[in-house]
């Protein structure tokens, strides 16, 4: 999204058409879709584990955003970018080891 995004200009919430534009823009409705995929693969987690074990699990989307940010994009990450990207990974990592305590009622 960001991709199909940088090729409009800065201005587009003020004009109509280059709102539009955007949303046909085949990176932006990509990315659109991307987008709620990704909320539907969440809902669907969340109905199979605890809240506490999905939310920081799916997490790490976020490094993975970062990362491709700066090799796919070329977007300058800053040290502290990094830094609170590793935080990120660390959290996840550490509550992907923990089990999950959702019991099934059927």
């Amino acid at each position: 999204m960001a991709w199909g995004m940088k090729s409009l200009p800065a201005m587009l919430p003020v004009h109509l058409s280059l709102f539009l534009r955007a949303l046909l823009n085949p990176y932006v409705a990509g990315g659109i879709l991307l987008l709620v995929l990704s909320a539907l693969v969440r809902m669907a987690l969340l109905s199979l584990a605890d809240l506490t074990f999905v939310l920081p699990l799916t997490a790490f989307g976020y490094v993975l955003s970062t990362l491709f940010g700066q090799v796919i994009l070329g977007e300058k990450i800053s040290w502290t970018g990094w830094l609170g990207t590793l935080f990120i990974f660390a959290g996840t990592a550490i509550v992907g080891l923990t089990p999950s305590n959702t019991t099934r009622t059927e």
